[in-house]
């Protein structure tokens, strides 16, 4: 065992060790590489089941829904039982949803049930990821802010932000590569199954066992066999005027807290913006390239839009946001003005190349957008509050996903001027509360 992890007196460096960074992140990698890879294929087999398009979106409710709901509880629970337990829960959530999600989908390809039966199906696996998914992210997202300085938490939480971005690279550009005969359309969701696996056993070797075993203040001895040869708890890093709170003594943070509306509303409307994009794209290519006959053919091409989309985020997240240095205001808002121009482009984009440089700026965007609401966020409360905070910002996430994907295809089956003008009120109403509302960087970033 290593030296407990109390959440909100332990050590604070600026950086994290490498192989802990490394292993975060892969856990964060492999669910959104399984996500997009399931994205991309979904409007194919949709059509393969004679779907609406509508009904495959609102497949998705919920499963957000329950992620909504269940991420700030599962973030409660990681400030007493440690972060490394409720990763791991998350994973293990990740594992049987997907492989779950696999089997139904392929009875239901295969004949073996009506498309009604696998839709119902298909939604009630997916809900294991939503009901105990969501313990990872916010269980990621507090380990890192706990043990970073205020001044670096925007670049850190950029840095694992980024794990999407790279799984969103990774997701589709390998989904049509893992097409296997026999398998057919639902491989990917039982080679990502298997990665899960993998990364679940590192996770459970490498990182060090985290479990608060009992509170206490300042210095604690080391526990027995633990690594670390100094037992002394040191408070270097800790932010000036925060000082140590047990997590008992936390009062529970709320959706309402005026440090954090601003925040939440921005990233509520950005988020449903970026759901909505999201869940139109692989149809909006069926569509514009005339695919609807042959959806086998579709994978490959709205794979690769969504890869460019990937990588543009990654472009945000791991160059613009460290080399500008970008604080949380300037990023949240530079994004989702460049989220507009993305969307702008992508309403009247009639190719496959149009439509994957509409993507990429749309993706390039929300990729400032996203790791900015999220460390405005943690830095608008103190250290001791990030396991609620990170747990508000994974139910934010999820609940843009409860409707707007169902929404914006709907809206887009009407009428796509319709569905796009949509997004765009979306991000404009995200300017207006960020000019309004969100804290100076100088600010947040500064040492109180």
């Amino acid at each position: 065992m290593s030296q407990p992890d109390l959440p909100a007196t332990g050590p604070v460096t600026a950086t994290l060790p490498r192989t802990r960074v490394a292993l975060l992140f892969t856990v964060m990698l492999v669910t959104a590489a399984g996500n997009t890879a399931m994205q991309s294929v979904m409007p194919s087999i949709g059509t393969a089941l004679k779907v609406e398009d509508f009904w495959i979106s609102l497949a998705y409710t919920w499963s957000a829904l329950l992620w909504m709901l269940c991420a700030p509880f599962w973030a409660r629970r990681s400030d007493r039982r440690g972060r490394k337990a409720m990763m791991a829960l998350g994973l293990m959530g990740f594992i049987t949803s997907f492989g779950l999600c696999g089997v139904a989908l392929w009875l239901g390809l295969h004949g073996y049930l009506g498309a009604l039966g696998t839709l119902l199906l298909f939604a009630a696996c997916r809900s294991l990821y939503g009901g105990f998914g969501s313990a990872a992210p916010p269980a990621v997202q507090a380990y890192v802010a706990s043990r970073t300085s205020r001044a670096e938490r925007t670049r850190s939480l950029s840095l694992i932000s980024s794990s999407f971005g790279l799984g969103t690279v990774l997701g589709p550009a390998l989904a049509p590569l893992l097409i296997l005969p026999g398998l057919g359309l639902v491989s990917p969701f039982f080679a990502f199954t298997l990665i899960a696996v993998v990364v679940l056993v590192a996770l459970r070797w490498r990182l060090p066992d985290d479990a608060p075993a009992y509170a206490a203040r300042g210095d604690v001895m080391a526990a027995p066999f633990s690594a670390n040869s100094d037992s002394r708890l040191r408070d270097e890093g800790e932010d000036a005027g925060e000082s140590p709170v047990l997590p008992a003594k936390v009062p529970d943070l709320k959706w309402t807290d005026p440090r954090l509306r601003p925040w939440l509303m921005a990233g509520l409307l950005g988020g449903h913006a970026q759901a909505m994009v999201m869940g139109i794209v692989g149809f909006l290519v069926l569509d514009r390239l005339g695919l609807r006959a042959t959806p086998m053919e579709g994978a490959g091409p709205t794979g690769l839009v969504l890869m460019a989309g990937a990588t543009a985020t990654l472009l945000a997240q791991w160059g613009i946001i460290p080399l500008w240095k970008l604080g949380p205001r300037a990023s949240s808002l530079w994004g989702v003005t460049l989220a507009a121009v993305g969307v702008a482009l992508l309403a009247v984009a009639g190719d496959l190349h149009a439509i994957t440089i509409g993507t990429a700026i749309a993706c390039l965007g929300f990729g400032l957008f996203r790791p900015g609401f999220t460390a405005g966020t943690s830095l608008a409360v103190t250290r001791a509050e990030q396991g609620q905070s990170a747990g508000i910002v994974a139910s934010v996430n999820g609940a843009a996903y409860i409707v707007a994907p169902a929404v914006g295809v709907w809206l887009y089956g009407h009428s796509s001027w319709i569905g796009f003008a949509v997004i765009e009120l979306l991000c404009l109403a995200v300017l207006v509360v960020g000019f309004k509302g969100m804290g100076r960087d100088e600010e947040l970033e500064g040492r109180r």
